[in-house]
């Protein structure tokens, strides 16, 4: 695991073994680093640390106890994503998950997802099935046919690390199994950029979700993303909801009428026209029409796009993470330079966390 590790921070860093060499102080040659990422010899701790410093890595990182692997990596990027930009995110998801699982070891907490196992299904063969278990996990989850507040804070509280972090441009978030030690439950885990959009993200969101849930698409008239979008639609814009606010049936609809609705459910506006169009609210070629003209640039650029200071803006961030490091710190379970480290944070900010005062 050490070797795997250091070989993924390596490439993190974009450098070569002989790269690395020329950063690490004490001085080790790209021979020596070679070993070490084969598992075939382990540095010393004067020059372990001076790896986490030429690698700007904890070593925690390199050295933990609790991530074995990561299984089903699937990423949601643009074209050109490079193998390096891939293991940098596969990195940054690696430490921070290790975090995360070592302060709920410490807190003694449950890290099964029990929540979702009877919803997983191996394969659907149409997208209405899609459609069919998103209505059913909001039946079952008890979330009413309103706008989900929190897909975040949802997700969290039913099993699923959600990990916001800086991730390439090109990449807008992953999901991965997470194996662990000892043949511990797998931790479902869902990576979210912080670069992105909040439509864009809580897309992405229940798009992952969907992932999570359906393994497989079976027949020549599915194809497995867009039974994801259409799961994630229906998830986020239930279809009954919709037919209330806007008709059961349209001829056309007006952009403010679109405008009122992304900002009602918390999405973008291309969604909400997919959306009119799958529960049957507009005809295809009104919907067709309008992407080929008015609404062409709404795939690259969102009109009216929801702010900063709107309640689901304030809302989906994870915050789950954070609220276990401060629990564990208050109950003297961990030290505030580790909570620092785990956090990425200066330890006066963790001071501050921990003692409110007019001049913080």
């Amino acid at each position: 695991m050490f070797g795997s590790r250091l070989k993924l921070a390596r490439k993190k860093a974009g450098l070569s073994l002989r790269g690395l060499s020329e950063h690490v102080e004490p001085h080790v040659s790209a021979q020596a680093l070679s070993k070490y990422e084969n598992d075939m010899m382990m540095p010393s701790s004067r020059v372990l640390m001076g790896l986490t410093r030429a690698l700007n890595i904890s070593v925690d990182f390199l050295m933990g106890a609790q991530v074995e692997s990561l299984a089903g990596v699937e990423f949601r990027k643009g074209s050109g994503t490079s193998a390096s930009e891939k293991a940098r995110v596969e990195a940054i998801v690696l430490e921070k998950i290790e975090n995360y699982l070592a302060i709920e070891d410490i807190l003694e907490l449950s890290t099964e997802d029990g929540a979702l196992q009877k919803f997983i299904c191996n394969h659907i063969s149409s997208y209405e099935e899609a459609e069919k278990l998103a209505e059913k996990l909001r039946i079952e989850w008890k979330l009413g046919e309103d706008a989900i507040p929190s897909l975040t804070d949802l997700l969290e509280d039913r099993g699923v690390r959600v990990i916001e972090a800086r991730l390439s441009q090109k990449v807008s978030g992953m999901t991965c199994q997470v194996h662990r030690y000892g043949g511990r439950p797998a931790v479902f885990t869902i990576v979210i950029s912080d670069r992105i959009t909040l439509e864009r993200k809580r897309f992405t969101l229940a798009h992952e979700l969907g992932h999570r849930l359906i393994h497989n698409v079976e027949g020549d008239n599915i194809l497995l993303e867009k039974a994801m979008d259409r799961f994630a639609g229906a998830f986020l814009v239930p279809a009954n909801h919709l037919r209330r606010e806007i008709g059961e049936h349209r001829t056309g609809i007006a952009y403010q009428e679109i405008r009122r609705l992304k900002h009602l459910y918390g999405v973008s506006a291309a969604m909400i026209m997919m959306r009119l169009k799958q529960v049957g609210i507009l005809p295809e070629a009104v919907i067709n029409y309008a992407f080929r003209t008015y609404a062409k640039q709404w795939r690259f650029e969102e009109p009216d796009p929801i702010g900063v200071d709107c309640e689901f803006n304030t809302l989906e961030s994870p915050s789950r993470f954070e609220g276990l490091i401060y629990r564990a710190l208050a109950e003297d379970l961990i030290s505030p330079v580790r909570a620092a480290n785990m956090l990425g944070v200066s330890l006066k900010e963790i001071e501050r966390g921990l003692r409110w005062s007019k001049s913080a």
